[in-house]
């Protein structure tokens, strides 16, 4: 099995079931994407993908696939929490082998964040979704 599949499956295998992926289609692309807290990530996981570790620290995951095979993209986003506070997000574009996939991080509180991002590839459409996901400090 090639690494980016070996970093991918441990990855998803680092997730509790409550952070699973989630699916968004427009058209010819698939995007998806997942939030969670940094600390469900073994230590090693987390190093290799630059994605720092804390009790209240957010990440986002962003693929975007065209007939199965990743594409480059533009992605932006922000983040509301429950005061109505709005962070927009910054995010670092990962390849590894044929995988492409944009990481953010965020801060969070005991909370229900509102996500709101923009996904726009190849000159195509600028194409956006809204999801809700709800937050939990580590202990």
């Amino acid at each position: 099995m090639s690494r980016p599949a070996l970093f991918l499956l441990a990855l998803c295998l680092s997730l509790p079931a409550t952070a699973a992926e989630r699916l968004q289609k427009f058209a010819d692309l698939d995007v998806h994407y997942s939030a969670f807290n940094s600390g469900f990530l073994q230590p090693e996981i987390a190093s290799a993908a630059g994605i720092v570790r804390g009790k209240k620290q957010g990440v986002l995951n962003i693929a975007v696939l065209k007939a199965g095979k990743a594409q480059s993209a533009t992605v932006k986003a922000q983040v509301r929490n429950t005061l109505g506070q709005i962070r927009a997000l910054s995010f670092r574009e990962v390849r590894e082998g044929e995988a492409i996939y944009y990481l953010s991080q965020f801060p969070f509180d005991q909370e229900t964040l509102h996500f709101k991002v923009d996904v726009q590839s190849g000159g195509g459409p600028l194409n956006s979704f809204e999801f809700d996901q709800q937050f939990f400090p580590d202990e």
